[in-house]
Protein backbone atom coordinates (compact mmCIF):
# COMPACT_ATOMS: atom_id res chain seq x y z
CA UNK A 1 0.00 0.00 0.00
CA UNK A 2 2.09 2.97 -1.37
CA UNK A 3 1.02 6.58 -0.25
CA UNK A 4 3.17 8.58 -1.84
CA UNK A 5 3.30 9.73 -5.49
CA UNK A 6 6.75 8.56 -6.81
CA UNK A 7 5.19 8.78 -10.68
CA UNK A 8 4.66 12.70 -10.43
CA UNK A 9 4.72 14.66 -6.73
CA UNK A 10 7.59 13.00 -5.49
CA UNK A 11 9.39 11.88 -8.67
CA UNK A 12 12.55 9.41 -7.59
CA UNK A 13 15.36 8.20 -10.23
CA UNK A 14 17.70 5.41 -10.21
CA UNK A 15 20.74 6.51 -7.88
CA UNK A 16 18.72 8.86 -5.61
CA UNK A 17 19.44 8.71 -1.87
CA UNK A 18 16.33 8.22 0.21
CA UNK A 19 15.46 8.52 3.63
CA UNK A 20 12.22 6.76 5.04
CA UNK A 21 12.30 7.89 8.33
CA UNK A 22 9.96 6.06 10.86
CA UNK A 23 9.96 3.13 7.93
CA UNK A 24 7.88 0.82 9.93
CA UNK A 25 7.14 -2.01 7.73
CA UNK A 26 9.40 -0.43 4.73
CA UNK A 27 6.73 -0.38 2.16
CA UNK A 28 8.37 2.88 0.60
CA UNK A 29 11.54 1.79 1.27
CA UNK A 30 10.69 -1.16 -0.87
CA UNK A 31 9.21 0.95 -3.77
CA UNK A 32 11.94 3.38 -3.56
CA UNK A 33 14.72 0.37 -3.56
CA UNK A 34 12.42 -1.47 -6.55
CA UNK A 35 12.63 2.30 -8.08
CA UNK A 36 16.44 2.47 -8.50
CA UNK A 37 17.45 3.92 -5.52
CA UNK A 38 19.98 3.97 -2.46
CA UNK A 39 17.79 3.62 0.64
CA UNK A 40 17.99 3.91 4.51
CA UNK A 41 15.06 2.74 6.16
CA UNK A 42 15.22 4.69 9.77
CA UNK A 43 12.76 3.64 13.18
CA UNK A 44 13.19 3.15 16.57
CA UNK A 45 12.05 -0.19 16.22
CA UNK A 46 14.47 -2.66 16.28
CA UNK A 47 11.81 -5.93 15.09
CA UNK A 48 11.10 -3.62 12.17
CA UNK A 49 14.25 -2.96 10.35
CA UNK A 50 15.03 -6.46 11.14
CA UNK A 51 11.96 -7.77 8.78
CA UNK A 52 12.53 -4.64 6.36
CA UNK A 53 17.13 -5.90 5.81
CA UNK A 54 15.06 -9.20 5.38
CA UNK A 55 13.12 -7.93 2.86
CA UNK A 56 15.72 -6.02 1.15
CA UNK A 57 17.80 -9.35 0.80
CA UNK A 58 15.02 -11.32 -0.31
CA UNK A 59 14.13 -8.85 -3.42
CA UNK A 60 18.07 -8.53 -4.12
CA UNK A 61 17.60 -13.00 -4.30
CA UNK A 62 14.67 -12.22 -6.36
CA UNK A 63 16.43 -10.04 -9.42
CA UNK A 64 14.05 -6.91 -7.93
CA UNK A 65 17.14 -4.81 -7.22
CA UNK A 66 18.41 -2.74 -10.35
CA UNK A 67 22.14 -2.27 -10.22
CA UNK A 68 23.54 0.46 -8.61
CA UNK A 69 20.78 0.40 -5.84
CA UNK A 70 20.96 -0.67 -2.23
CA UNK A 71 18.95 -0.89 1.24
CA UNK A 72 20.21 -0.52 4.36
CA UNK A 73 18.28 -0.17 7.51
CA UNK A 74 19.36 2.20 11.29
CA UNK A 75 17.87 2.46 14.09
CA UNK A 76 17.45 5.87 16.09
CA UNK A 77 15.60 8.34 16.85
CA UNK A 78 14.13 11.13 14.55
CA UNK A 79 14.39 13.74 16.50
CA UNK A 80 18.37 13.40 16.51
CA UNK A 81 19.29 11.79 13.38
CA UNK A 82 22.81 10.70 12.54
CA UNK A 83 23.06 12.09 9.28
CA UNK A 84 25.64 15.11 7.92
CA UNK A 85 23.25 17.74 7.29
CA UNK A 86 21.86 17.71 3.29
CA UNK A 87 22.45 13.98 2.94
CA UNK A 88 19.40 13.19 0.90
CA UNK A 89 17.34 13.61 -2.08
CA UNK A 90 14.50 12.53 -0.94
CA UNK A 91 12.98 12.05 2.46
CA UNK A 92 9.82 10.48 3.27
CA UNK A 93 7.76 10.81 7.04
CA UNK A 94 4.76 8.49 6.37
CA UNK A 95 2.79 8.13 9.48
CA UNK A 96 5.22 9.09 12.13
CA UNK A 97 4.57 13.02 13.20
CA UNK A 98 0.99 11.94 14.88
CA UNK A 99 2.93 9.55 17.47
CA UNK A 100 5.58 12.45 18.32
CA UNK A 101 5.25 14.50 21.04
CA UNK A 102 8.02 16.40 19.63
CA UNK A 103 6.90 16.68 15.97
CA UNK A 104 8.30 19.84 14.83
CA UNK A 105 11.89 18.82 16.34
CA UNK A 106 11.43 16.10 13.69
CA UNK A 107 10.84 18.35 10.67
CA UNK A 108 13.76 20.12 11.88
CA UNK A 109 15.48 17.33 11.31
CA UNK A 110 13.75 16.72 8.12
CA UNK A 111 15.00 19.69 6.77
CA UNK A 112 18.09 19.48 7.96
CA UNK A 113 19.06 16.12 5.89
CA UNK A 114 17.10 17.12 2.73
CA UNK A 115 19.61 18.36 0.45
CA UNK A 116 18.65 21.80 -0.91
CA UNK A 117 16.34 21.71 -3.78
CA UNK A 118 15.56 17.86 -2.45
CA UNK A 119 12.10 17.10 -1.44
CA UNK A 120 10.32 15.53 1.02
CA UNK A 121 7.15 13.46 1.26
CA UNK A 122 5.16 13.55 4.33
CA UNK A 123 1.64 11.93 5.59
CA UNK A 124 -0.80 12.04 8.45
CA UNK A 125 -4.17 10.79 9.34
CA UNK A 126 -6.54 12.88 7.62
CA UNK A 127 -8.54 15.06 10.15
CA UNK A 128 -12.23 13.76 10.29
CA UNK A 129 -11.72 10.50 9.34
CA UNK A 130 -9.32 10.14 12.42
CA UNK A 131 -11.68 11.76 14.37
CA UNK A 132 -14.00 9.51 13.89
CA UNK A 133 -11.50 6.62 15.00
CA UNK A 134 -11.55 8.42 18.27
CA UNK A 135 -14.93 9.02 18.91
CA UNK A 136 -16.03 5.28 18.80
CA UNK A 137 -12.60 3.89 20.54
CA UNK A 138 -10.70 5.41 22.87
CA UNK A 139 -8.37 2.09 22.99
CA UNK A 140 -7.35 3.35 19.21
CA UNK A 141 -5.49 6.08 19.99
CA UNK A 142 -4.91 5.58 24.24
CA UNK A 143 -2.16 2.83 23.55
CA UNK A 144 2.20 3.16 24.06
CA UNK A 145 3.07 4.66 21.23
CA UNK A 146 -0.09 5.36 19.59
CA UNK A 147 -1.63 8.59 17.62
CA UNK A 148 -1.13 11.58 20.55
CA UNK A 149 -2.61 14.27 17.69
CA UNK A 150 -4.89 15.07 15.08
CA UNK A 151 -3.77 17.37 12.72
CA UNK A 152 -5.73 19.99 10.59
CA UNK A 153 -4.15 20.03 6.73
CA UNK A 154 -3.54 24.12 7.55
CA UNK A 155 -1.78 22.97 10.79
CA UNK A 156 1.15 20.48 9.06
CA UNK A 157 1.74 22.66 5.86
CA UNK A 158 2.36 25.81 8.81
CA UNK A 159 4.46 23.50 10.86
CA UNK A 160 6.49 22.28 7.44
CA UNK A 161 7.14 25.33 6.58
CA UNK A 162 8.17 26.44 9.93
CA UNK A 163 10.51 23.72 9.44
CA UNK A 164 11.90 25.79 6.17
CA UNK A 165 10.49 24.21 4.10
CA UNK A 166 8.14 24.94 0.69
CA UNK A 167 5.06 22.80 0.10
CA UNK A 168 3.94 22.77 -3.43
CA UNK A 169 1.38 19.96 -4.12
CA UNK A 170 -1.52 18.09 -1.00
CA UNK A 171 -3.73 15.11 -1.81
CA UNK A 172 -5.30 12.56 0.15
CA UNK A 173 -4.88 8.57 -0.30
CA UNK A 174 -6.90 5.56 0.90
CA UNK A 175 -10.55 6.25 0.64
CA UNK A 176 -11.21 2.71 1.33
CA UNK A 177 -9.50 2.38 4.55
CA UNK A 178 -11.43 4.70 6.34
CA UNK A 179 -14.49 2.46 6.60
CA UNK A 180 -12.34 -0.52 7.67
CA UNK A 181 -10.97 1.65 10.44
CA UNK A 182 -14.15 2.92 12.04
CA UNK A 183 -15.78 -0.53 12.01
CA UNK A 184 -12.60 -2.18 13.66
CA UNK A 185 -13.00 1.17 16.35
CA UNK A 186 -16.73 -0.12 16.49
CA UNK A 187 -16.05 -3.65 17.22
CA UNK A 188 -12.28 -3.02 18.98
CA UNK A 189 -9.71 -2.70 17.23
CA UNK A 190 -7.86 -5.84 18.31
CA UNK A 191 -11.23 -7.71 17.41
CA UNK A 192 -10.34 -9.14 14.67
CA UNK A 193 -11.86 -12.74 14.18
CA UNK A 194 -15.02 -10.27 13.94
CA UNK A 195 -16.79 -11.50 10.55
CA UNK A 196 -17.26 -7.72 9.00
CA UNK A 197 -13.92 -6.82 10.04
CA UNK A 198 -12.64 -10.32 8.53
CA UNK A 199 -14.61 -9.59 4.87
CA UNK A 200 -13.36 -5.73 4.79
CA UNK A 201 -9.80 -6.72 5.30
CA UNK A 202 -10.08 -9.88 2.75
CA UNK A 203 -11.27 -6.47 0.32
CA UNK A 204 -8.48 -4.79 0.91
CA UNK A 205 -6.14 -7.61 0.64
CA UNK A 206 -7.77 -7.96 -3.03
CA UNK A 207 -7.16 -4.84 -3.78
CA UNK A 208 -3.88 -4.18 -2.82
CA UNK A 209 -2.59 -7.35 -4.27
CA UNK A 210 -5.28 -7.58 -8.15
CA UNK A 211 -5.22 -3.92 -8.29
CA UNK A 212 -8.99 -4.33 -9.96
CA UNK A 213 -9.96 -1.50 -12.06
CA UNK A 214 -13.52 -1.25 -10.03
CA UNK A 215 -11.43 -0.49 -6.77
CA UNK A 216 -9.04 1.46 -8.23
CA UNK A 217 -11.32 3.53 -9.87
CA UNK A 218 -13.50 3.61 -6.27
CA UNK A 219 -10.77 4.86 -4.15
CA UNK A 220 -9.39 7.64 -6.62
CA UNK A 221 -12.97 9.30 -7.25
CA UNK A 222 -13.25 8.66 -3.13
CA UNK A 223 -10.02 10.03 -2.08
CA UNK A 224 -11.09 13.81 -2.21
CA UNK A 225 -14.14 13.00 0.14
CA UNK A 226 -12.78 10.09 2.38
CA UNK A 227 -9.30 9.20 1.85
CA UNK A 228 -7.71 8.54 5.30
CA UNK A 229 -4.30 10.14 4.77
CA UNK A 230 -3.57 13.60 3.84
CA UNK A 231 0.03 13.86 2.12
CA UNK A 232 2.17 16.93 1.85
CA UNK A 233 5.13 17.35 -0.54
CA UNK A 234 7.77 20.22 0.02
CA UNK A 235 11.07 21.05 -1.61
CA UNK A 236 14.03 22.59 0.39
CA UNK A 237 14.86 25.45 -0.87
CA UNK A 238 18.43 25.93 -3.09
CA UNK A 239 20.89 27.97 -1.30
CA UNK A 240 21.08 31.07 -2.50
CA UNK A 241 24.28 32.39 -4.44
Amino acid sequence: MITMDFDSAFPLWPGMTVLDVGAGQGRHSFEALRRGAVVTAFDQSESDLADIKTMFGAMELEGEVPDGASGTVLHGDARSMPFPDNSFDRVIASEILEHVHEDEAVMAEIFRVVKPGGLVAVSVPRSWPEKVCWKLSDSYHEVEGGHIRIYKASELVERLERAGLAPYKQHHAHALHAPYWWLKCAVGPDNNDNPAVKAYHRLLVWDMMKAPFVTRAAENALNPVVGKSFVVYAAKPEISA
